[in-house]
Parts: structure tokens; sequence; C-alpha cells
């Protein structure tokens, strides 16, 4: 069993109006010393796979068919075991 913790962002050539939107809430707020914030995903997928090369090629498949739109998007992951 593995467990995929996955991330997934705008590009950083993509224009991210909610990151700009609680950029600008947390600079209302006095915290001025931001400079960016990038809004994106998180989702936990757990699988079976015969090994982790085969879980790791399933969740690349999974971002890259359905979870990730890869026009706009990025996406990485962290794979455990247990």
């Amino acid at each position: 069993m593995y467990k995929a913790m996955i991330y997934i962002t705008l590009k950083q050539s993509v224009l991210d109006p909610q990151g700009n939107a609680v950029k600008h809430a947390l600079f209302s707020l006095g915290f001025d010393e931001v400079d960016e914030v990038r809004i994106g995903k998180y989702m936990e997928v757990t699988l079976e796979a015969e090994s982790r090369k085969m879980a790791e090629e399933r969740v690349k498949e999974m971002c890259e068919k359905l979870l990730a739109n890869t026009v706009i998007e990025d996406y990485r992951f962290d794979l455990m075991e247990g």
C-alpha cells in the first residue's frame, strides 16, 4: 500500500487571481512582508501497487489524465509506503 501526497499549483506564467486576493487580504491585515501568494490544491491518494516504481507511474498517470490540467498547472507528489 502506498500513499501519494499530490501538490498541484498554477504554472508560474499563469495569473493567480485567488492568490492575489489572499495577498491583498494579508497586506490589509498588516502582513506587508508577504511578496507573493500562489494558491494550489493538495490531494492524498492511497493505492495498491506491486512496487514503488509502479506506484509512481500510476500516480503520474492519474495526475496527467485527471487530477492536474497540465496546460496551466504543475504537479509534484511525494510517495510513502505503508
